[in-house]
Order: structure tokens, then C-alpha cells, then sequence
């Protein structure tokens, strides 16, 4: 009788010790698992990324040959961007704004455009008067510009759904401490701000977006935030 009086509380607190590593095993395996689907996905969006890349160059060489003629500089830029963990990548883009003579030679095809770390960010806004041609305001506003994104899906530099990629200023000005959390997520082609008003917003609204996507990630948000950006980018809802 004594050791069954001592053993006892030895006996519970052994099945309470085994129930708590049985319950962090399973947590651990759930975790696990939700690693290797989201590693899936990244995989998948990769063969996607390279796919839509190849599908959309007819119209990426004729809409890059009708800038070559109209502006007479190169029909690519590239913007020097923070992606996932603070890795700089340079974000390429088609041509859409130039004014006055020709910018020199057309080759390469890129011009990078390397931006200072200064206020150099202008907001876009409608009917904005440095785009001065009319198939340049078309390419925007039905995203044709950044077709070249595609690309950088297919190298795994960039993600389907993520929050946009911003620049190093843009960071430290608009998203200040949760510019750590953003950087969490490899930078997207679209998100949450992209198709809840896009242009309009202001950058605090972004932010506020952006925070929310990423704290409520699921697949739920991310199979809904893809099919929403189709139609929003044939039609050209908010941009320009």
C-alpha cells in the first residue's frame, strides 16, 4: 500500500511528462508538414512562374519592340528591389515613362537604374504626366509592364502572392520595424493591397495590408488573392 501511496504521483507525473512530449511531437510534426506543403507550393509556382514567362512572350517582344520604336532607348528597365531575407534583386520592368532624346545606345536591352538611398519614390498617381505616350499608359494599366516578372517566379526570386517588393527607402519610410515581418515572404507579383484598391491606397494602407496577409497566411487567403488578381488586371481595375 505505501508504494502504491508514493508511486502514485510519480505514475501521473510521468503521463502528464509523456502527454506533453507526445503533444509537442505533434506539433512539431504539423509544422513539418506545413513546411513541405508551402515548399511544394514554392516549387510549383516556379514551373508556373517559367510557363506564363514563355506563354506571354509574343506579347512581351511586340510590346518591347513598340517601346524600342516609340522612345528609342532600351525596352527594359530594372529597379534595384529588397526581396525575401534582405537580398537586393533587380526587378525588371518594360519601359513605360521617357521624355526628351533618345537615352543612347539600345543594347543591352536593360538599363538598370540604380536608386539612391533618398526620397526618390514618387507616388503614382492618375493621368500622371511623366508618362507621356499613350500605348505606355496602356501597358501599365493592363500590367503588361511587368510581364517580365515572370521571370523572376521562375528563378525563385519572387512569388506569385507575396507582398510587393520595395525598396530599401520604401522600407525604412513606410514599413519601418514591420519591415522585418515583410521580409519574411519572398516578394509577389500580387497581394492583398493589389487587389483592394492598388494605386488609390497610400502606403500606410499598403502596410496595413500587407501585415495582414502575411499574419493570416493561409490557403484559403492565397487561393483567393490569385483568382481575384485575373479579372482585376484584364480589366485594369486601380491601375495606372
Amino acid at each position: 500500500m505505501l508504494k502504491t501511496h508514493h508511486g502514485g504521483p510519480w505514475i501521473y507525473s510521468q503521463l502528464v511528462q509523456s502527454a506533453a512530449v507526445r503533444s509537442i511531437s505533434i506539433l512539431s510534426e504539423d509544422a513539418r508538414s506545413v513546411a513541405k506543403f508551402w515548399s511544394a507550393v514554392a516549387l510549383m509556382e516556379r514551373f508556373a512562374g517559367l510557363l506564363l514567362f514563355v506563354l506571354s512572350l509574343p506579347v512581351l517582344i511586340a510590346a518591347a519592340i513598340a517601346i524600342v520604336t516609340l522612345s528609342r532607348r532600351t525596352p527594359l528597365i530594372a529597379h534595384q528591389r529588397v526581396g525575401q531575407g534582405g537580398m537586393i534583386i533587380w526587378v525588371y520592368k518594360l519601359r513605360t515613362m521617357w521624355s526628351g532624346p533618345s537615352g543612347g545606345a539600345l543594347w543591352p536591352l536593360v538599363e538598370y537604374l540604380r536608386a539612391p538611398d533618398i526620397d526618390c519614390i514618387t507616388p503614382k498617381k492618375m493621368n500622371d504626366p511623366r508618362i507621356t505616350n499613350r500605348f505606355a499608359a496602356i501597358c501599365r494599366r493592363l500590367s503588361i509592364d511587368e510581364l517580365p516578372q515572370f521571370w523572376h517566379v521562375a528563378r525563385g526570386e519572387m512569388a506569385l502572392v507575396g507582398p510587393r517588393p520595395l525598396t530599401r527607402y520604401e522600407l525604412n519610410a513606410y514599413y519601418g520595424n514591420a519591415a522585418a515581418i515583410v521580409l519574411k515572404k519572398k516578394p509577389g507579383l500580387s497581394g492583398l493591397w493589389q487587389i483592394s484598391g492598388r494605386s488609390r491606397l497610400s502606403y500606410a494602407q499598403r502596410r496595413r495590408l500587407d501585415l495582414f496577409m502575411i499574419r493570416k497566411w493561409s490557403v484559403a487567403l492565397y487561393c483567393r488573392i490569385l483568382i481575384v488578381t485575373i479579372p482585376r488586371v484584364l480589366i485594369g481595375k486601380d491601375a495606372w
